[in-house]
Formats: C-alpha cells, sequence, structure tokens
C-alpha cells in the first residue's frame, strides 16, 4: 500500500479537497495579481508564490500517483482517480501559467475586464472546492449535484465574457496589434482555466453516475 510519509494510507477523497483548496488559493492570488498591478516588474514575489503553489499541488498529483499504482483496491476506478487528479492540476497549471504570461508577455497594463475573468475563476474554484468537500459521501450527498451544475454556470459565465471581450479586443485594437495579440493569448488562457474546472466538475459527475 502507497502510504504518506506519517504511515497512513493516502486517503484519495482528501487528495482531491487538497487539490481543490490549492487551486482556491492559486485563484485569489490571480485576483490579487490583477487588483494590485503595477506592471511586470512588480511580479517577482507573486510569480514565487504562484510556483509555491502549483509545487504543493504537484506533490499532490504524484503522492495519488504513486498510490494508484500500487494499492490492491481503491475506493473508485483508477482510471477515474488519474481523470480527476488530472483535471484538477490542470486548473493549477493553467492559473500559474498566466501569472508567468504577465511577466514573459511584458504586460505594461491590466485589461479592464481581467479582474471579471478572475473572479468567476475564483467563484468556479470555490464550487469545486464544496462539491469536493462532500466528494466520500457522493451516493449520500444531495448538494454535490448541484454544486457540479454550478461550476457549468460559471464557465457559461466566462464563455459570454470571452466572446464579448474579444469581439470588443479585436474592434477598437487596430491601431495596436501588439496589445490584441497579447491579451487575446491571456484571455484565451483564462477561457481554458474556466473549461478546466468545468471538466473537473463533469469528471465528478461521471465518476457519481457510474458508481450510484
Amino acid at each position: 500500500m502507497a502510504k504518506h510519509k506519517n504511515g497512513k494510507k493516502l486517503d484519495y477523497f482528501e487528495a482531491f479537497e487538497k487539490q481543490a483548496e490549492l487551486a482556491i488559493a492559486e485563484a485569489k492570488l490571480l485576483v490579487e495579481v490583477i487588483e494590485n498591478y503595477k506592471g511586470p516588474d512588480s511580479l517577482d514575489d507573486y510569480i514565487e508564490r504562484a510556483h509555491e503553489i502549483e509545487h504543493a499541488g504537484d506533490k499532490l498529483v504524484h503522492s495519488v500517483f504513486d498510490a494508484v499504482t500500487v494499492d490492491f483496491v481503491t475506493p473508485i476506478d483508477r482510471e477515474d482517480i488519474i481523470s480527476l487528479t488530472q483535471r484538477l492540476d490542470d486548473v493549477l497549471d493553467y492559473m500559474e501559467g498566466t501569472v508567468q504570461r504577465f511577466y514573459m508577455l511584458d504586460v505594461k497594463e491590466m485589461h479592464p475586464k481581467a479582474g471579471e475573468f478572475a473572479e468567476l475563476l475564483l467563484k468556479s474554484c470555490e464550487k469545486l472546492g464544496k462539491a469536493l468537500e462532500d466528494f466520500d459521501e457522493f451516493k449520500n450527498s444531495k448538494k454535490i449535484n448541484k454544486l457540479i451544475i454550478d461550476v457549468g454556470s460559471v464557465e457559461e459565465e466566462a464563455d459570454e465574457l470571452f466572446f464579448h471581450t474579444l469581439r470588443e479586443l479585436y474592434s477598437h485594437g487596430e491601431e495596436n496589434p501588439l496589445y490584441v495579440f497579447v491579451w487575446d493569448k491571456l484571455f484565451q488562457r483564462l477561457e481554458n482555466t474556466a473549461d478546466a474546472c468545468e471538466q473537473a466538475a463533469d469528471t465528478m459527475g461521471t465518476i457519481i453516475t457510474k458508481n450510484c
């Protein structure tokens, strides 16, 4: 059996919940970065903090993969454990990558819609976190399905915001094509993060359907 350093067998549901907690922390950091943005040269501390959160997530992923390889019995199918772990890790990776890209793409000023995106991502991560709190009792929990649907609703909000923001970006950016190029990449990244949240929620829904 795969064990933690304290000798206890890995609790997969606890690992999922910890991944969600890290995603919430990363989303809060992204909101903070956007709200307090003073240019790429002010990002060193934020980039380090974002990487620390993402690194903690990687350690969790490795512990899950190590455990699922050797555990004789798992609470749900191995492929479902792996899939949900990967989907939750994608959420973290996309948000860390966004913070890094503010620096790499030399963003001078924050786009006014970026904060709205970040708030939606935080909302989505919080819904995921709430759903995962009781995921080990998914056969008896009535609120998980609603929270999964809520994540999908937030993703629809993000889709609509993305649709109108990109339209505005291209219809008013002919004088600054570099600005359009940079923010197209960044908004695509934020949209991908919202999609990753929905994919994690959908994976949870699939697991529930298979096991109920």
